[in-house]
């Protein structure tokens, strides 16, 4: 079977982590549409991979939590009515945790907004660090016993909710924010320091996901039309925001700012990895040592 240069793969995983949808991408690179969703699947098992083991023994202080909605084949209440809906289609919340001082993503999933996913994914940020936290959530009731269960003791942990009033009527509409009068800390286990209780570096990093990443775009036909690739594609995401990005602020990545990477990662040593780990399949995924990707 023929397969595209390793150029061209990794410019394609590049324009789809600069919000293009895959069609355009398609049309841009001359590739078929086919190819772009096979590499598409083959780069987000692979940066999974990457990610999990790449992305351990993280020496963090202060960590802020979030979820960013999206959609899967059509919104939530329009999913009864929707023909041949796959399993996975509606909504889609993305939890993401960043370190505050390297803004390094620390962990990523994606599912639903129920505390089963909660649990999920505070274990697996608690499994990823190494020190004691200070750790900021919004005032999602799912985190309580989610960060209990992960943490126990172990942890300073408040949360943050904003309160907001009405929109102004010139603002009235479907998308328009309502304005944020104020905002309230409540500690919850530890001793959180109140000058560094915030949300504001997630809700940024999710933002920059958001802006990146063509199937988090509202109003448009790009969305994710299976819950797998809509995965697929954060796992890509996540590698190139911690390891190939340069993060305006830090001057590095923030995978060099963490200590968990020497170098800046380049697309073409993903696609070359990628296709040195083929063999290990057989036995497993990710077999293959990563050390020399990023060391």
């Amino acid at each position: 079977m023929n397969k595209l240069d390793t150029k061209t793969r990794a410019q394609i995983l590049a324009m789809l982590c600069e919000g293009a949808s895959m069609r355009s991408v398609s049309r841009l690179t001359n590739t078929s549409i086919n190819t772009v969703s096979k590499l598409l699947v083959d780069a987000g098992r692979f940066c999974a991979g990457f990610h999990d083991a790449k992305v351990r023994g993280v020496a963090a202080k202060r960590v802020q939590v979030d979820e960013a909605w999206a959609f899967c084949y059509a919104k939530e209440k329009n999913v009864p009515s929707a023909k041949a809906a796959p399993d996975g289609a509606g909504d889609v919340w993305t939890w993401t945790a960043i370190e505050a001082d390297t803004k390094l993503l620390i962990s990523h999933f994606c599912g639903g907004r129920d505390g089963e996913c909660a649990k999920w994914f505070m274990d697996d940020v608690a499994s990823r660090v190494i020190t004691r936290i200070q750790l900021t959530s919004d005032g999602h009731k799912s985190y309580l016993e989610a960060v209990e269960g992960a943490f126990g003791a172990d942890v300073d942990y408040a949360m943050l909710v904003k309160l907001y009033g009405n929109a102004p009527e010139f603002f009235k509409g479907r998308y328009s924010p309502a304005e944020c009068t104020g905002i309230k800390k409540t500690k919850i286990e530890g001793k959180p320091d109140e000058k560094h209780i915030s949300t504001s570096y997630v809700e940024r990093s999710n933002l920059t996901m958001r802006m990146a990443n063509r199937r988090f775009t509202r109003l448009t036909n790009a969305f994710s039309k299976k819950f797998e690739n809509h995965a697929h594609m954060v796992a890509i995401y996540a590698v190139w925001y911690n390891f190939l990005r340069i993060h305006k602020t830090l001057r590095v990545t923030p995978a060099m700012a963490a200590g968990l990477s020497d170098t800046i990662v380049t697309w073409e040593q993903i696609v070359d990895a990628m296709d040195a780990d083929q063999p290990a399949k057989k036995r497993g995924p990710y077999k293959r040592t990563l050390e020399e990707i990023s060391n």
